[in-house]
């Protein structure tokens, strides 16, 4: 078997088989397939596309260039979420001690942020003493004991995949649909999920920006899913604004404490209980999701969802008492309002400038190395759909650095008003 045959094979649009495309990713993983063969490779992909077989064939060979998390010890059902990114996106946070309350046993393999898309592990670490990285023996006790655990990735959960989107990331082939697909489910079927929820966003902050592009990705991952024996449900959900009114690190953990208190944001809230829900009845909690809806609800207004993120903290090493006490979390010195200059309505803000606003604050990496400050974000106090007056608070930028005039320009720039209402991208469900 050639490289260059199989790039020759591609470029034709022809279908590669499962140990060709097993030879084109081992061999480029064991560094016997040069950079610039498989830049050509993708790039043909890009163009060309994949099988529903191929992109399977695909992500079962990133899982098998590295380690598996073994959760067999871990009794029940395993369900497991992803989301494709976004600003402002807490999910995993409330989800997570929800699905756990009913009983189901969920690992939550998580990662950082960069750019403008925060990470999990970012934002649980501006929780003192919370440790991300545990034993697998004590892991699987936890799960066992509560149902729970929020933990980093193994450095060598499928190194394919890693070496290949570092390779993605300088071809201008990034936006891929079949290298989208294989990269996010790779994971976690590595990550030993036994039943999956995706949450694929759309809009000015995700990766899809349009909703054609958001059901071809759903659809290519419940294929995978389906494929790999492995029940599989995607939502979509609007990321043409940003998630919730806090962005940042610590913010975000103060408004996921807010919505599993019952006070929380209503898209936030929603979003987090339609992810639960079908979450749920993946692990056989509820046969159908407007029972799990209800009574997650339900379990939300009796506290007892609190009580499960104390708890979730507690187990990791962390001080359940700032689940009690949001205000001891971080805080940052400096707090910029940013005025409304035209009468109207919020009519668009722009996610990704928010994101990068935020991360200029302090609350992102440009690089993986940069570290962040987990005081500093955005809270956004208008929302798309809302009234607005000169002189009314748009948004508030909290930062502990002396110098934030671009981040300034950037969160201004990221809101347009407009003399007419408009409404948000509505969700979407894929089986």
């Amino acid at each position: 078997m050639r490289m260059v045959d199989l790039i020759q094979k591609k470029k034709r649009g022809e279908i590669l088989t499962k140990e060709e495309i097993d030879f084109i990713v081992q061999g480029y993983v064991r560094e016997e397939i040069p950079d610039y063969q498989m830049s050509a490779f993708l790039m043909a992909v890009y163009f060309k596309g994949m099988t529903k077989e191929e992109i399977t064939d695909l992500t079962l060979s990133f899982v098998k260039s590295g380690d598996t998390v073994d959760l067999s010890g871990i009794q029940g059902i395993k369900v497991d979420k992803h989301s494709t990114g976004g600003v402002g996106d807490k999910i995993s946070l409330i989800a997570v001690p929800l699905v756990a309350s009913v009983g189901i046993p969920i690992v939550k393999m998580s990662g950082r942020g960069l750019g403008h898309t925060g990470g999990t592990i970012d934002k649980l670490e501006s929780i003192k003493g919370f440790q991300t990285e545990i034993s697998i023996e004590k892991l699987i006790s936890n799960v066992n004991k509560y149902k729970m655990a929020i933990v980093k990735q193994t450095q060598n959960l499928t190194p394919a995949d890693k070496k290949i989107y570092a390779l993605r990331d300088v071809t201008a082939t990034v936006d891929s649909i079949p290298l989208i697909a294989s990269s996010i489910m790779s994971k976690k079927i590595a990550s030993g999920a036994d039943r999956i929820v995706l949450d694929v966003k759309v809009g000015s902050g995700a990766f899809m920006k349009t909703l054609d592009e958001a059901r071809e990705l759903a659809r290519t991952m419940v294929d995978i899913g389906s494929l790999t024996n492995r029940k599989t449900i995607a939502i979509i959900t609007d990321m043409s604004q940003p998630l919730g009114c806090e962005v940042g690190n610590a913010n975000e953990i103060k408004e996921a404490i807010e919505v599993l208190n019952g006070n929380g944001p209503e898209d936030v809230t929603i979003i987090a209980l339609t992810i639960a829900s079908y979450m749920a009845v993946l692990g056989e909690a509820f046969k159908n999701f407007e029972t799990s809806f209800d009574e997650l609800n339900k379990i939300i207004k009796s506290g007892k969802a609190i009580e499960k993120l104390k708890e979730l903290v507690m187990i990791q090493g962390g001080n359940p008492d700032l689940i009690d006490n949001p205000e001891k979390l971080p805080e940052a010195e400096r707090h910029i309002e940013i005025k409304a200059i035209q009468k109207g309505y919020i009519s668009e803000i722009n996610a990704e400038n928010i994101g990068v606003s935020a991360m200029l604050l302090g609350a992102g990496r440009k690089k993986k190395e940069d570290e962040i400050d987990p005081a500093a974000g955005i809270t956004i106090t208008k929302k798309v759909g809302d009234e607005v007056n000169p002189g009314d608070t748009i948004c508030i930028l909290h930062t502990n650095l002396e110098n934030f005039k671009e981040a300034e320009t950037i969160a201004r720039r990221a809101f347009v008003i407009s003399e007419t209402k408009v409404k948000p991208v509505r969700s979407e469900e894929r089986r």
